[in-house]
């Protein structure tokens, strides 16, 4: 027995006629119990399709118990498990590849700040590229334009999810996102869980975790962080990165250094470094803010030449950054700058005409 899984119409359909049903698991509980539902359901439905599990692995940044929880799932299930990965690196190869992206683009004035490397709230990278791309992807390639695609989203983990409808239609074809255990609890969550004879994640049970994603998420809050740090086994990922954090300035959670959270995990040069960071940081924010709104990137950036007095402002706001992080910038004076901005403007106009 279980709480009752939540449906529309246009899903029972596509049940009914035997599309395929492909169940997005992490390792966390909600994944376990939607996946654990879903297939009891589709069972009671008479459901004549394809069935998989499908999981997103992010490599450096999972814990260690993730893909075996999936793996254990799966069997436990009879089901295949898809497990993909992103040819171009793992999450953490991403971040480091956005940082040497920003101090490049920097360096040649094609952005007017530095970008931090990390994924934010609002800009949820890490879940869109390494998430969403591949598994709509992967399931656009195996079963064509028509299946329906699982997810454990539960209204009571947050207010935005608690915004979340029982179903919605993909872009691009019929394809449907199902949320079948929306309207668990967290009690009715591990319970279920616990009734299908499998265990949780280990991050719940040795570790204290709230939530399971990423070891360190963006999400995340400090106390999940404080558990998630004490963890040997997390400690080389913990240290690449703080060393992210320092080269870059930026924090992992805007004002929250990861560094701060577990110091004695780090090394005696690192805790030196990130002191040092911090310093870089304050200075940088200082510098940065000199540039007036009318300055800042937007999309068809530029829009207009700068005042003198504006490319004057830019060109030691740069001087500083550069001198700050040690990066190699050009355009600090206002003649290049001027130049530069000219040159980008007419590539502009040359796109716009195409």
């Amino acid at each position: 027995m279980h709480p009752p899984v939540v449906s529309i119409a246009e899903i029972d359909a596509l049940i009914a006629a035997g599309v395929p049903v492909a169940i997005g698991v992490s390792g966390g509980k909600d994944s376990q119990a939607a996946a654990l539902a879903t297939i009891a359901h589709l069972d009671e439905q008479k459901h004549t399709g394809p069935r998989i599990l499908v999981h997103s692995d992010l490599g450096a940044v999972e814990w260690a118990d993730s893909l075996p929880v999936c793996e254990r799932l799966a069997a436990h299930l009879g089901i295949e498990l898809i497990v993909l990965r992103r040819g171009a690196g793992d999450m953490m190869d991403r971040w480091e590849a956005r940082w040497a992206s920003s101090v490049k683009r920097y360096a040649e004035l094609s952005t007017v700040t530095l970008v931090l490397p990390w994924s934010t709230p609002a800009m949820r990278f890490c879940t869109s590229e390494l998430k969403t791309q591949l598994i709509g992807a992967a399931l656009r390639k195996r079963f064509g334009k028509v299946y329906i695609n699982v997810t454990g989203v539960r209204r009571e983990e947050s207010k935005a999810r608690a915004q979340a409808t029982i179903a919605s239609a993909e872009k691009g074809g019929g394809a449907w996102t199902w949320r079948p255990i929306l309207r668990w609890s967290l009690a009715e969550t591990f319970a279920y869980v616990a009734a299908s004879g499998l265990d949780v994640h280990e991050a719940y049970t040795k570790f204290s975790m709230s939530r399971v994603s990423c070891r360190f998420c963006i999400m995340s809050n400090l106390q999940d962080l404080v558990n998630a740090a004490s963890d040997p086994a997390g400690r080389p990922i913990y240290r690449r990165m703080v060393d992210l954090e320092i080269v870059s300035s930026f924090a992992f959670q805007g004002s929250r250094w990861l560094g701060d959270v577990h110091p004695l995990q780090l090394t005696i040069g690192q805790r030196e470094r990130l002191a040092l960071a911090k310093r870089v940081a304050a200075a940088r924010i200082e510098a940065e803010k000199q540039i007036t709104k009318g300055m800042l990137y937007v999309k068809g950036w530029p829009t207009r030449m700068l005042t003198d007095d504006e490319a004057d402002l830019l060109a030691r706001v740069r001087y500083t950054v550069g001198n700050l992080l040690q990066i190699n910038v050009r355009y600090i004076d206002r003649a290049s700058i001027h130049a530069r901005y000219t040159e980008l403007m007419a590539a502009n106009q040359l796109r716009e005409a195409a």
